[in-house]
């Protein structure tokens, strides 16, 4: 029986050719071996799988070979490539810096470097994963990299380039290894499957080459893994059910409520991915992918940056024309809120539910707008006993307002204008010993009483017993007076607030205030940093830095007062803004203003950093 070789293995690139997405670079070093401008030193960087170890055997194989292709390929056929592609060959030297990464390795490799090649031109020294090199093993690999012998070829490979020194980068050429896309990986996994005689849907590889994220030798593995499971034929729900990946039609069922304001029927396919055993925080942040790749589907011109095949990427286009930018953005906003708050919440399952019922809230109706569909928030509907009283209030105010116009006025006492009274048979109200009746205006009426005598009407009045019929009399003369009296006192301006308040107090109504709108980030920044400064009596001042701050302050400052001067009990509280157009505050520093203050003010501080050689990360 013929060994297993896994895919990663057995598909391994073997000429530039074959190298999958990094076509511009495989170009750039053919054309360095076909004219010949090979230097001493090359630095391969990029993430795991993109190709890096494979670019350097296929160069080294390549600077080798004796009948080079007239493209730089090598040509596979001549001795130096035969002993290469059997695992043989002693001008390639490959080193594995994870595990040698000790001065004395180095030495040793600068030993054999003396060596010249007995067959072949060059001898090509690969380093992997260079960035594990102790600072010494740099230091001892300096010389020798700088000026090697002419027969020297250095490959080194590193999948983080900011670990190397400067003085290792700066005698290198670099080349940065990019990401494979999804489209590249999904033709190179069709190119296996037909190779391998297994059939698989162009929708199965694509969530493979997802999941590998830009990895062709992750890739290939999954797709061994998901090959083996579903006996050579890979479909895409024998995909998703392998690697655990929740099915996007569950996205696109919570979409539906979020854009319908459906929250407890978002709450029940929520219940249902957990009965399925995926993780909420696994939940949270596939939605705000979702939601993210909607975004950038908003337009074509940002469709480039959803990694998806053409026929996925037109799918969420269309799913995005149904969804508003503002609502997108205010979504992620949430999403990205309860993530930030997932460690800290002691209840996870109810973060979630909040977050689902706050997003359906964006776009579904007010609970004003009624029972709209399953799921939405309804109208609490009114008792008997309220709707009574509300009627019977409502014909209370109908009769008072009749009564204005059938009172004769005197001669000294000028008439008021009236507006036309509403149609409502002559009758009058008899108020409770507590209250009045009142006019439909906004001036409240007089009060009413009952001489002897009197003409009596009949009026429908709310009284402690329910609804009941009484009589009234009214002494017309004196109710215009009375109605004059209190026309005047409802004039007059409520009475202002001027109670005398400490700095103490004030900090804490601007402390409350920012309580109270947390989720307002750059007014509550701004308020932090810039708090009240006495200008004269009740007048403040603040300094603020930017027009943004200036914008959002100006915005919240009617409701901000209000908010101060009800806490302090003082209408004449104001505040000013004043753009600092100096240096910046103290309060906006950043780490480093901070730590040239302190070097400043402390010259023994700054002796402290310097001897130690101390510095910011």
């Amino acid at each position: 029986m013929e060994q297993y070789i896994v895919s990663a293995r057995k598909y391994r690139p073997s000429t530039f050719a074959s190298v999958v997405g990094q076509r511009a670079l495989t170009s750039t070093l053919k054309n360095a071996v076909a004219t010949g401008r090979l230097a001493h030193s090359y630095l391969f960087c990029g993430g795991r799988g993109v190709g890096k170890t494979s670019c350097a055997r296929i160069f080294a194989k390549t600077i080798n070979c004796e009948n080079q292709t007239p493209e730089g390929e090598a040509c596979n056929e001549c001795a130096s490539c035969r002993q290469f592609n059997e695992g043989r060959s002693m001008n390639i030297i490959e080193l594995d810096a994870a595990s040698n990464n000790s001065v004395d390795d180095i030495r040793a490799l600068v030993e054999q470097v003396q060596t010249p090649p007995s067959a072949g031109r060059y001898r090509v020294f690969i380093v992997d994963e260079v960035h594990m090199l102790s600072s010494a093993a740099f230091n001892a690999f300096l010389k020798t990299l700088e000026e090697p012998p002419s027969y020297v070829v250095f490959i080194l490979a590193t999948t983080e380039k900011h670990k190397i020194i400067p003085t290792i980068l700066s005698r290198c050429q670099i080349y940065d290894f990019s990401r494979i896309t999804v489209s590249d990986m999904v033709d190179h996994l069709a190119y296996v499957a037909s190779s391998e005689g297994i059939t698989a849907d162009r929708a199965a590889l694509g969530v493979i080459a997802r999941k590998a994220d830009g990895a062709m030798r992750d890739a290939l593995s999954i797709f061994d893994q998901v090959a083996a499971s579903s006996r050579g034929n890979i479909t895409y729900q024998s995909a998703i059910d392998n690697l655990n990946i929740l099915d996007a039609e569950y996205y696109g069922r919570l979409l539906d409520c979020f854009l319908g304001g459906r929250v407890l029927e978002s709450w029940l396919i929520y219940k249902e991915i957990r009965d399925r055993g995926f993780d909420s925080h696994f939940l949270l942040t596939g939605l705000a992918d979702y939601l993210r790749d909607l975004m950038v589907s908003l337009s074509p011109a940002t469709a480039v940056l959803l990694e998806a095949d053409d026929e996925v990427r037109d799918a969420m286009m269309k799913t995005a024309s149904k969804c508003h930018p503002e609502f997108l953005y205010k979504a992620l906003n949430l999403l990205n809120d309860a993530d930030i708050n997932w460690r800290a919440a002691s209840n996870k399952q109810f973060l979630l539910e909040l977050t689902l019922a706050k997003i359906c809230q964006l776009s579904g109706p007010s609970p004003s707008e009624g029972d709209a569909g399953e799921g939405r928030l309804k109208p609490i509907p009114r008792t008997e006993s309220e709707e009574v009283s509300s009627a019977a209030g409502g014909e209370a105010r109908a009769a008072a307002q009749a009564v204005s116009p059938a009172v004769s006025t005197p001669a000294s006492v000028s008439p008021q204008p009236q507006a036309p009274p509403r149609p409502v048979a002559q009758a009058y109200a008899e108020p409770s010993p507590q209250t009045a009746p009142q006019i439909a205006s906004d001036v409240p009426p007089p009060p009413v009483t009952r001489p002897v005598g009197a003409s009596a009407g009949r009026i429908i009045s709310n009284g402690p017993s329910g609804l009941t019929r009484g009589t009234i009399s009214i002494n017309r003369h004196n109710s215009v007076q009375q109605a004059q009296a209190q026309t005047q006192q409802a004039a007059q301006p409520a009475a202002e607030r001027r109670n005398s308040f400490s700095i103490e107090q004030l900090q804490a109504a601007w402390q409350g205030f920012m309580n109270a709108n947390p989720t307002r980030h750059i007014l509550v920044n701004t308020m932090r940093a810039s708090f009240p400064v006495l200008v004269e009596g009740t007048r403040y001042k603040v300094m603020i830095e930017n027009e943004k701050q200036r914008e959002e302050l100006a915005e919240a400052m009617p409701e901000l007062l209000r908010f101060v001067r009800d806490a302090l009990s003082n209408d004449f509280f104001t505040v000013e803004t004043e753009l600092n157009r100096g240096e910046a505050s103290p309060h906006t520093w950043n780490e480093r203003q901070v730590l040239e203050h302190m070097a400043e003010a402390n010259p023994a501080f700054s002796d402290f950093i310097q001897q130690f050689g101390l510095s910011l990360m």
